[in-house]
């Protein structure tokens, strides 16, 4: 069986880009820039990319208020019509291309609206998700040698790729409708009706979306994966000294297995960096199980505040 693909899977595969608007693109270039993305300004608005990939990530415009605005997300070339007409099966009617839509890539494919109102693209393009696990571990010492690497000659830890986003939701079922039921997601493990997290069908990480019950929808955070444990614990140095002190971790969460730390952005939402998540082959027929609220967040790490779960776009 392919690593990438399963034939008898209709849905989509990556998450293609995202679009936020913030109330001021000065502080969005000196967060981002101090996280570890490459940021450049393109037109009136930015573009995110990883350290070592040309993908373009994020799109962030100004404007009054911080809201997630779009979503898009890539299929198979080939199975595009005939998501298309399984999405709308579904009763999710195709929407216009929204206003200020990114030329090159936004008119592709279909827009359509989740039951939160977030317009969200499917479209053909390539697959972002990983095709197997790619861990790594930290070095560990050996007799007679030294291990930790000298502070002044430290690699910076530098995310390679958009992992996943999470979405705070009115309710979680409703959007379950649309994320598995119609874009062919599939359910890796859930809290009850407070928090699903849903894999992409053709292998990738234990989760591309995660939704989590809260009285108002809202972006809750995005989470770009890094090498090591090693490059969380280093990332989270380099923006507490760039004065983003406003974070929670180091920690371990436990339904997706990876070591974390969350930064507040300058809006109230997170960016999270993530290493070594859970990985769920193409192959595999993962279960997805309900777990009690107590075995569904965290393993270990620093006490949580109330911020944590405050709705940025409120």
């Amino acid at each position: 069986m392919s690593t990438s693909r399963r034939y008898d899977r209709l849905g989509v595969h990556s998450i293609g880009e995202f679009h936020m608007t913030v109330p001021s693109l000065a502080d969005a270039e000196q967060f981002y820039s101090a996280f570890g993305l490459r940021v450049s300004r393109e037109g009136a608005g930015l573009v995110l990319r990883a350290a070592n990939d040309a993908h373009v990530w994020g799109r962030l415009s100004q404007g009054a208020k911080k809201r997630f605005d779009r979503l898009s997300f890539n299929c198979f070339a080939d199975e595009a019509e005939r998501l298309y007409v399984h999405i709308e099966a579904q009763g999710f009617l195709p929407i216009a291309t929204p206003a200020g839509a990114h030329a090159d890539t936004d008119a592709v494919g279909r827009w359509y609206r989740d039951p939160d109102g977030l317009e969200v693209q499917v479209r053909p393009g390539p697959k972002t998700t990983i095709d197997e696990a790619r861990h790594q571990s930290p070095a560990l010492p050996l007799d007679g040698t030294r291990c930790a690497p000298m502070r002044s000659k430290a690699k910076p830890a530098l995310p390679q790729r958009l992992s996943h986003l999470a979405l705070m939701t009115p309710s979680v079922p409703a959007r379950m409708a649309f994320y598995v039921g119609a874009l062919g997601l599939r359910l890796s493990d859930r809290s009850g009706d407070g928090v699903a997290f849903l894999h992409a069908p053709h292998g990738g990480d234990h989760h591309l979306i995660a939704l989590a019950r809260a009285p108002g929808a809202a972006l809750h955070h995005l989470s770009w994966d890094v090498p090591t444990i090693e490059d969380v614990g280093s990332g989270m140095s380099r923006l507490q000294a760039a004065g983003y002190t406003t974070g929670w971790g180091v920690g371990r969460h436990v339904l997706g297995s990876n070591y974390f730390y969350y930064a507040q952005d300058p809006w109230g939402s997170w960016s999270e960096l993530s290493a070594t998540m859970d990985y769920i082959p193409a192959s595999a027929d993962w279960e997805g199980l309900d777990h009690p609220a107590e075995d569904s967040f965290y393993l270990w790490g620093p006490p949580l505040d109330p911020v944590f779960f405050a709705n940025s776009e409120a």
